[in-house]
């Protein structure tokens, strides 16, 4: 899982501009290479898709070369970014066998809209037809576009942070038009005014909602996320639990941030949430029902204010690191007879 604490290479950047840019009138570059490619990692290592045929997974992202970078020219930020990725996939089918196979996109690039990204999805020689092959062309490659698109979006919103200046006046200057016309669907321009420091953005935002069910009780499960040790187990990862209404958290090294704004013993937690990349001060509102069912419990997550380019990630995010990290950690996946 990428890191995004301490060390986090978007900010190890190259900046060419005077400390006196009070205007945004000079050149201001940042590097987003290194940031874009682990980010690039992230969003694609664990991406899967399931149907009455089987499951496929991302498994692996071996090749992700090429470069990114953002200027800032009299307070217009311009994406440039162009790159390679090849990865793995794997197949399991109903009746256990598994396939593998290789996905190319070759043309992730600031030239190319979305729609228009090619994504070819083969299987590796001398392997046997399955129709787990189309679903990775339809769905899986719908999944991969969708989160290609959530690396847009943190390129546009999260790693400009700070790129526009405040003018003398405590504003940022208004933008004038842009030349370069292949740039037009790229560009963000500061607007009227730099939002006040911690006060957060206003940005579009999703609503979904996912089911899990775990083979425990809901007494089991809901200590699960507000036991500290717990926690740490199934993450892997060093945090920080406060159990109580109010109470705060930092999960993953923090990568993941909240507090618990609703705590009903058994039944229900609800939780501000956010991961560490968004933008300042934004959170989400999760709330995570917990209903019996005699042998297992059934989980329900409604999420509210999620960031719209953020929707795979927080899905994928919450499947991967949450359910199936908590099933496999403490065995309430599995029946034992």
């Amino acid at each position: 899982m990428a890191k995004w604490g301490e060390g986090d290479p978007r900010w190890i950047v190259e900046e060419r501009a005077d400390a006196t840019n009070v205007n945004n009138w000079h050149w201001t570059e940042r590097d987003a290479t290194n940031w874009s490619s682990d980010t690039l990692k992230s969003l694609l290592l664990g991406l899967t898709v399931e149907n009455e045929e089987g499951a496929c997974e991302v498994t692996e992202v071996g090749k992700v070369e090429g470069e990114a970078s953002i200027n800032n020219r009299k307070g217009k930020l311009i994406f440039f970014y162009e790159w390679t990725l090849k990865a793995t996939w794997t197949g399991t089918s109903k009746s256990g066998i598994a396939y593998k196979g290789s996905i190319d996109v070759p043309n992730l690039s600031d030239e190319n809209d979305m729609d228009d990204l090619d994504i070819n999805v083969t299987m590796n020689k001398d392997e046997p037809e399955t129709p787990l092959l189309a679903l990775m062309r339809s769905t899986g490659a719908e999944r991969l576009r969708a989160a290609l698109g959530s690396y847009l979006g943190l390129l546009q919103t999260e790693f400009t942070q700070g790129m526009i200046l405040p003018t003398a006046n405590g504003v940022s200057k208004p933008q004038s038009s842009q030349s370069k016309t292949k740039l037009d669907k790229t560009q963000i321009s500061s607007g009227t005014a730099a939002p006040p420091p911690n006060t957060g953005v206003k940005i579009p935002t999703c609503k979904f909602s996912m089911r899990e069910t775990f083979l425990t009780s809901p007494t089991e499960l809901y200590r699960v996320f507000l036991n500290q040790e717990m926690v740490q187990a199934f993450t892997h990862a060093q945090a920080t639990v406060e159990p109580e209404k109010g109470g705060r958290f930092r999960l993953l090294d923090g990568n993941v941030l909240g507090e618990f704004t609703e705590l009903v013993p058994d039944e229900r937690l609800v939780m501000r949430w956010r991961y560490n990349t968004w933008p300042c001060e934004h959170y989400a509102t999760i709330a995570l029902t917990l209903s019996d069912r005699t042998s297992e419990t059934e989980l329900k997550a409604e999420f509210r204010g999620v960031p719209t380019n953020e929707e795979e990630r927080t899905r994928q995010g919450w499947q991967r690191y949450y359910f199936e990290a908590i099933k496999q950690t403490f065995g309430f996946g599995a029946r034992l007879y």
